[in-house]
């Protein structure tokens, strides 16, 4: 069917009048294999604290969460407004739990939220720069806007580029911005990347757990409204071999003390402890423990090399760099490249509070 023609279809339906006392809540968890799933129930009544919210079930097996074919729980934590269906409906953002009512093997927000309570005193807070692709709407191998069976030119007036011919899906991009801003979640910014049909949205700055929840509900959101455009999204690290920037997740941290005059100092302290522990981050830093970063963290195209930990002041290509103005200010945050793009936030997060906050 033609799009257009559908979406008028739906906007005819979208109108009829929702009875007064009924809302349709979207659960919305994260599956085996880090996708995102969602189901709708109705309420009759409208949710005004995630407290009031019943807890609900799905398919384990078909979600690979479990190998048997065993019903989980969908334990809700966080409560969004519907940028979808409007009103008075909600997003509902939830926990994996077993039937015993622990927390799945794919639930990592669990161990996070943890070592957040753990180093709260020191009050981290984390801003994610999420970088993604857009794919054709009818051939999904291909980035949305490329020529088929050849290439664009080469990189250089991509990256906040302006014009048709510079940028890919600036639609999609809107629509998401809004999307986030209406739900609650704290979207702080979006640009063009430098890969042409990359993109990236800022989330933060965020208190501790809040982090994961909002990037995650984000990602959502963006799946969502690219699909009412017929198009695909994929967070994959390097999705074009050779001179074509990857996608990363950077990641942006900091403590009270580094927020506080002469706060450098804590910084550039948490930047050695992050270069003692380099292997172990490598291994979080993305899903399949370094195997998708070993694509893009080359040593090029702005990326440091995955074999060895830089810092430094205004350095892209670091490992981890210190913004110019908190240099000059000397106190702020501190900026780790090295996440990829599909990395799970709940596992960087929390790995970096372990090892800048609790020193493990």
């Amino acid at each position: 069917m033609n799009s257009n023609k559908s979406i008028g279809l739906l906007a005819k339906y979208m109108a009829i009048k929702q009875p007064e006392n009924y809302v349709q809540t979207m659960y919305v968890w994260i599956d085996g294999h880090q996708n995102i799933r969602a189901k709708t129930r109705t309420l009759n009544f409208v949710p005004k604290s995630v407290t009031e919210l019943p807890i609900w079930t799905t398919d384990g097996h078909s979600t690979y969460i479990t190998e048997t074919n065993a019903e989980i729980y969908l334990s809700p934590i966080r409560m969004y407004n519907d940028p979808f269906r409007g009103g008075n409906n909600k997003l509902i953002f939830c926990e994996t739990l077993y039937e015993d009512f622990t927390a799945t093997q794919s639930n990592t927000r669990h161990s996070c939220n943890a070592v957040m309570d753990m180093a709260a005193d020191q009050e981290p807070w984390f801003g994610i720069e999420q970088e993604y692709s857009l794919l054709d709407g009818t051939d999904r191998n291909k980035p949305l806007g490329w020529p088929t069976g050849g290439f664009p030119g080469p990189q250089g007036p991509y990256y906040c580029g302006v014009g048709a011919n510079r940028v890919f899906g600036r639609d999609i991009v809107e629509a998401h911005y809004r999307a986030c801003m209406y739900s609650g979640v704290k979207i702080a910014g979006e640009n063009a990347e430098v890969m042409p049909s990359q993109w990236e949205f800022q989330v933060g700055p965020c208190k501790g757990i809040s982090i994961g929840d909002d990037l995650w509900m984000a990602r959502f959101l963006l799946h969502r409204v690219a699909e009412d455009f017929h198009v695909a999204v994929t967070f994959d690290p390097k999705l074009i071999p050779g001179d074509w920037n990857g996608a990363g997740a950077h990641t942006n941290f900091s403590t009270k003390a580094m927020r506080e005059k002469g706060g450098l100092a804590e910084i550039e302290a948490a930047c050695k402890r992050l270069e003692k522990n380099h292997a172990k981050h490598i291994v979080k830093y993305d899903p399949s423990g370094g195997a998708d970063n070993a694509r893009r963290l080359t040593g090029k195209h702005e990326t440091s090399s995955m074999d060895k930990f830089t810092y430094g002041v205004a350095n892209r290509g670091a490992s981890v760099r210190i913004p110019r103005q908190v240099a000059d200010d000397g106190y702020g945050y501190l900026e780790d490249r090295r996440p990829a793009s599909n990395m799970d936030p709940y596992v960087v997060c929390e790995q970096l509070v372990r090892t800048i906050c609790l020193n493990e």
